[in-house]
Formats: structure tokens, C-alpha cells, sequence
């Protein structure tokens, strides 16, 4: 079940896109798939949702998404970085032939903290027509929290590209 938060975020979301005509996708790491699982709930989304790609292994992040060697092997940047939010979400956007995709990269916990990036640390990618921007952010709290906050801040961003896509339109 979603929890009444995720679920009514999502049910805008779906609601808004089906409105304007826009498709949605995702890319997800440390969320696994819950983004994808939240729109999918709500009945009728399979009329935006165009699918989900969970790149948990950085080989799925650079076969099927098409993240490049250059951000995945680089000092510094690696998976949890904007370049790799970024490139995500542009290549969900494309696999997926969707109008909108998020993605979602991070450090959910409780491990894998590394310098620079401690648990909590997630990046967000939000690829539309007009571009692809990303965003980080840091949540506290146990891993569940940690991917509660990320799904809702995933959503959040669809619903923003989703206005933004159909103004586009």
C-alpha cells in the first residue's frame, strides 16, 4: 500500500498529466522502484505512465540508461552526483519515448555514506522537452524516511514538469 501522502501526490500527478496530455517515466536507484509503484497505484495511470527503469547496479545506470563512463568512473562524481541525475532521467526519457522523466539517485542508508555525499544525500534529474534540470537534496531519518522523501520530492518534480511540458505543448 502508499501511504496516503505518496498516494495523494501521485494521484495529482497522474490527474495532471492526463489532463494536459503529457507522458510520464522514471529512473530509478535508491528509490527502487517505489516512484514508479506510487503512480502505478493510482487507477487510470496507464494512460500517462509510460514505465520505469530501476537502475540499482551502475551497469543498468550505463547499458539501459546510457550513463556515460565519464560520470560513473569520475573522482568525486559517480552515481550520486547531478551529472549522473541527469543523464538518468534524460535516458529514462528516452527508453521510456515519455514526455516527462524524474530520477532518483542516492544515498539512502543505513551504509554507503561516502566523503562529501553522507546518508541522505539524493540527487534528482527532471528531463522534459525544454531540458534537464537536477536537484539535491538531504533527508534525515532511517532509510525508510529517507525514500519517503525522495518518492514525494520525485513527485513534486513530475508535477512540475508535467505544468511545464504542457505549457510547452
Amino acid at each position: 500500500m502508499v501511504p496516503d501522502e505518496v498516494a495523494r501526490a501521485a494521484a495529482d500527478v497522474v490527474s495532471r498529466a492526463g489532463g494536459a496530455g503529457v507522458t510520464l517515466g522514471c529512473a530509478e536507484s535508491c528509490t527502487g522502484g517505489l516512484v514508479s509503484g506510487a503512480l502505478t497505484a493510482v487507477p487510470g495511470s496507464s494512460a500517462v505512465v509510460r514505465g520505469g527503469v530501476v537502475s540499482y547496479a551502475i551497469a543498468v545506470k550505463r547499458s539501459v540508461l546510457g550513463v556515460s563512463d565519464e560520470v560513473l568512473d569520475a573522482p568525486g562524481v559517480g552515481a550520486v552526483s547531478s551529472a549522473c541525475a541527469a543523464q538518468m532521467a534524460e535516458g529514462a526519457r528516452r527508453v521510456l519515448g515519455c514526455d516527462v522523466a524524474v530520477s532518483v539517485t542516492g544515498i539512502a542508508g543505513p551504509g554507503g555514506a561516502e566523503p562529501g555525499k553522507p546518508v541522505g544525500t539524493v540527487w534528482f534529474g527532471l528531463a522534459t522537452s525544454a531540458g534537464t534540470t537536477t536537484a539535491l537534496e538531504t533527508f534525515d531519518g532511517s532509510r525508510d524516511e529517507v525514500r519517503r522523501g525522495a518518492v514525494l520530492r520525485a513527485l513534486a518534480l513530475l508535477r512540475e514538469g508535467v505544468v511545464e511540458a504542457s505549457g510547452a505543448a
